[in-house]
């Protein structure tokens, strides 16, 4: 009895082992490929790109389009000029956001992850610069095995002189909504740059640099709160990509002429494609999963096997459990409309607010008043000529456009007027 018992690792034939084919040593290195929802991805990837690169560059009124200038507590966004009274607004423009991101994962997921979150967008952005410098799938695994020579070390500082010059223009574009772009730009490029304003400009090249350089899939599978409770908000009529386990076991391989049907096989043909493609490695076949972004690249790969195969495409797909059980979809459910709903509302509230108009009286004055009495002629100190008055300060500040006045201070009562 003493005697261990040997252990064997088993596992049912319609579910085969999963196999880490999308890593090495850890490492991911995805393979290129084409589809409809990879174009759909890129396209609106370089436009949140353009707009964010781009927007900071233009100007309004004599002025930057868009400026969050927190040293005068003034925030332009193209002709409108809001004040730290109008936070309000912000409130509810987060809360839009919320109910947005809800609504649309309940109808579709995690469509947000894979096509426009910021650190999706960047390390596709950053795995593009794999490619280009360090070559395709097969090759840079075999470069990551080889000994240091020189080609590894061109081909490498070739790909990180990319990353910390995307990186830097990141820090540099995201500092310049907070401080004039131009003025930056100049003092960056003269080495003249202060020490606040280069802080943060290093700060944001290194976090861009390393979270889509380095940490990558982690920050999405480790650090984002949203794939946790991701789950909570899903229901059986949630779109989110799948494997049709019905159509595609069983897996193997066979020829192109080959009818599966014939072979006691389904049409999946186990090439591991999908796995390869996946950003952050797993195997789709394996069902929902938490690490699952919704890219659709598993989906672009499979229909291109598919078309190779002459079979039909989506075997993985945009679909929901119910039409996996052969159920139709429920576009209107309550969830869904209650989101949406109270999406409406706010979005209603926000334009309300920004387009009624408000009453603006012109300056705020603030007084400053002593408690008691203001006349005292014996008190000491007093300038002649006052009256026995106190002088009180006047902060004076002007809410309007440019040009219709600006922050003032005034000496006071009875005191000379400063303007």
């Amino acid at each position: 009895m003493s005697e261990r018992i040997q252990t064997v690792d088993t596992f049912e034939p319609i579910h085969p082992k999963k196999v880490k084919a999308n890593s090495s040593d850890n490492l991911i290195h995805t393979r290129s490929f084409t589809g409809l929802f990879r174009t759909l991805r890129v396209g609106g990837a370089g436009f949140l790109f353009l707009a964010f690169f781009g927007t900071v560059w233009l100007n309004w009124g004599g002025r930057q389009a868009v400026l969050w200038d927190l040293a005068e507590s003034k925030f332009h966004i193209f002709g409108a000029t809001f004040w730290p009274q109008d936070f309000i607004l912000l409130s509810a423009l987060l809360i839009i956001c919320a109910f947005g991101l809800f609504a649309i994962t309940v109808f579709a997921g995690r469509v947000w992850c894979g096509y426009t979150c910021p650190q999706s967008s960047f390390t596709w952005l950053f795995m593009w610069c794999e490619k280009v410098t360090e070559g395709e799938r097969n090759q840079r695994i075999k470069l990551h095995a080889a000994p240091w020579s020189l080609n590894k070390l061109a081909r490498r500082s070739a790909k990180h002189t990319l990353w910390l010059g995307i990186s830097l223009l990141t820090g540099l574009t995201f500092v310049g909504y907070f401080t004039p772009i131009r003025p930056l730009a100049v003092e960056l490029l003269t080495w003249q740059m202060g020490g606040v304003s280069l802080f943060w400009v290093l700060f944001f090249t290194g976090a861009t640099y390393i979270n889509a350089g380095w940490l990558r899939e982690a920050v999405c599978m480790h650090m984002c709160p949203y794939a946790r409770f991701q789950s909570v908000m899903f229901d059986k009529d949630t779109l989110t990509i799948s494997y049709d386990v019905a159509r595609g076991e069983h897996r193997g391989p066979r020829k192109r002429d080959v009818n599966p049907a014939d072979v006691g096989l389904g049409d999946c043909i186990d090439c591991q494609l999908c796995v390869q493609v996946c950003p952050t490695g797993i195997d789709i076949r394996d069902g929902l999963q938490m690490e699952c972004i919704g890219c659709a690249a598993c989906i672009d790969a499979c229909d291109s096997i598919m078309d190779k195969m002459g079979y039909e495409r989506g075997l993985v797909s945009y679909t929901s459990e119910h039409q996996l059980q052969g159920g139709k979809p429920h576009l209107l459910r309550p969830r869904l409309i209650g989101y949406s709903a109270v999406l409406l509302v706010m979005i209603a509230a926000l334009v309300v607010a920004l387009v009624e108009p408000r009453e603006r009286p012109g300056p705020d004055r603030k007084h400053l008043q002593p408690q008691g009495d203001q006349q005292d002629p014996a008190a000491p100190g007093l300038p002649p000529g006052t009256g026995g008055r106190r002088g009180f300060p006047v902060a004076r500040q002007d809410r309007d456009q440019p040009g219709r006045g600006g922050n003032q201070r005034r000496a006071g009562i009875g005191g000379a007027a400063g303007g």
